[in-house]
């Protein structure tokens, strides 16, 4: 068992239950919300975050990953009040998310500044609370290993050695990115157990994510929903063909679903993606991947035991009783 800081407080890892890993409250441009804060309505933003979550709650969620960092707009009060309203356990991260570079107070101090201050955020606390971070969050997307994104692998990677807490990333399996990013992680010493190469569900190139896999690491099929880079159609033939491999234990389903987004205008999203919520993996795919024959036992662990997993730093299949959701059973009601 290991104590797992959420933002309502400490949480034993055998009480994750039913999770999302990737999940986010809200994302927001900070310097725009800065400078312009007459565009946005907290409390819609806040109505629509509690909607979603507690639509999922409703089909058996008890616990969900907001991997929201600097230059997303991480506000972990915000986060917290989404938590407290819901009663769903959130557990935030810290990092920094950037495709290509940092701000110039980063570019002038050393990996080590920056990784203490992630440190912080899980030692002391986040934003000047005592709210702690879980978990950390680092990026690398088709502009590749820039020196700036290369600072925030290296320092997320000593943060981790210096607490224990898990890495996860944003990667781009176009350009190859996870593998990257885990020739980075590894030589800083991380154990790649304690890895989860995100959107490795954006290709269905099975040689690239067997690739992936072969360090050790655990994958997000996170994306479920959003369709520009791989069809919901091949996002399931990819996680049905692993799990036929074995590798349901190394899987994670989710949708990196944003409650609210102002990269794009309101409706966009919606117009764009209009299978994206926080509920699509559980009302729609999990029994569109039971009928392909993907077991209850795998269902189990891509939904439940992984993460309980990947936060203790156990790269073995503990045994775990099935998890009982509510009055339903992973969207399908009994």
């Amino acid at each position: 068992m290991t104590l797992i800081q959420s933002v309502t407080g400490p949480v034993s890892s055998s009480e994750l239950g039913l999770t999302l890993i990737h999940e986010h409250m809200r994302v927001r441009s900070e310097s725009v919300f800065v400078q312009f804060p007459h565009l946005y309505d907290e409390e819609k933003e806040f109505a629509k975050a509690v909607e979603q979550v507690n639509s999922v709650k409703k089909l058996g969620v008890k616990t969900i990953c907001d991997p929201s960092v600097m230059e997303l707009g991480r506000d972990i009060r915000f986060i917290e009040r989404v938590s407290r309203e819901t009663g769903v356990q959130i557990i935030a991260a810290t990092g920094i998310y950037s495709y290509h570079y940092i701000p110039p107070h980063f570019q002038n101090r050393d990996i080590d500044y920056m990784a203490e201050l992630f440190v912080r955020d899980i030692e002391v606390g986040i934003q000047n609370t005592s709210i702690k971070a879980g978990f950390l969050k680092c990026a690398t997307d088709s502009q590749g290993i820039t020196p700036d994104v290369e600072k925030v692998i290296r320092a997320a990677a000593r943060a981790h050695k210096k607490t224990g807490v898990p890495i996860m990333t944003h990667s781009h399996p176009g350009t190859g990115t996870g593998l990257n990013q885990l020739d980075i992680l590894t030589e800083e010493g991380v154990d790649p157990s304690r890895i989860l190469i995100g959107h490795t569900g954006d290709t269905d190139n099975m040689e690239y994510i067997l690739r992936v896999l072969e360090y050790g690491a655990f994958i997000g099929m996170d994306r479920y929903g959003l369709t520009s880079e791989c069809s919901t159609e091949n996002r399931n033939s990819t996680v049905i063909e692993l799990a036929k491999k074995g590798y349901a234990n190394r899987m994670f389903l989710s949708q990196d679903h944003c409650c609210t987004i102002d990269w794009y205008p309101e409706e966009a999203p919606g117009l764009m993606f209009p299978k994206w919520t926080m509920s699509f993996v559980l009302e729609e795919i999990i029994p569109e991947l039971r009928a392909s024959g993907v077991t209850e036992e795998q269902i189990n662990l891509m939904m439940v035991d992984n993460a309980r997993r990947w936060f203790e730093g156990d790269g073995q299949i503990m045994n775990q009783s099935k998890v009982e959701i509510a009055d339903t059973e992973f969207g399908k009601a009994k």
